[in-house]
């Protein structure tokens, strides 16, 4: 237990890269990305701290190899950039990379990728991104995270 907690705290200590830094100066700071998504001639180098984790940092390449811009994705404004109807999984992932959890709602036969986060920078809360078979976004819904909610408010 108390090395996932060691762990948890050297990705909170990674020094931030600056723009302009080149990419190996990037994972010099930051480590091995946790996945690497295509962009027209960028890329976009993920560095999730899921499944538990409420944070992910995106650090955009440019064609020269050097970092064009750095952020947490996990905000309600960046959630408010994925267009229902429009956006597919490929763009969800370059937008806030990879889900916490993934599920399926049998009704209308959606799959759903969850996303931890805290909604204003203060509640607990999860994104939930639906897709259809296509693979389009349908519907986004957020919510209280029970994995910080009292267990006797459920229960359990």
């Amino acid at each position: 237990m108390s090395l996932v907690s060691l762990g948890g705290c050297a990705a909170m200590l990674r020094q931030a890269p600056s723009i302009g830094d080149p990419v190996d100066i990037v994972q010099q700071k930051m480590g091995t990305p946790t996945a690497i998504y295509g962009a027209g001639n960028d890329r976009i180098l993920e560095y999730a701290t899921g499944p538990m984790g409420q944070q992910t940092f995106m650090a955009r390449i440019g064609p020269d190899g050097r970092l064009v811009s750095y952020e947490q994705v996990l905000t309600s404004e960046k959630f408010a950039t994925i267009k229902i109807d429009e956006a597919t999984r490929e763009d969800v992932l370059r937008a806030v990379g990879k889900p916490a959890e993934t599920s399926r709602v049998g009704f209308r036969d959606y799959e759903v990728w969850s996303y931890r986060y805290k909604e204003a920078g203060v509640w607990n809360s999860l994104m939930h991104v639906h897709f259809d078979q296509q693979g389009i976004v349908r519907q986004m819904m957020n919510g209280p995270d029970p994995m910080y909610e009292p267990r006797d408010r459920f229960g359990w």
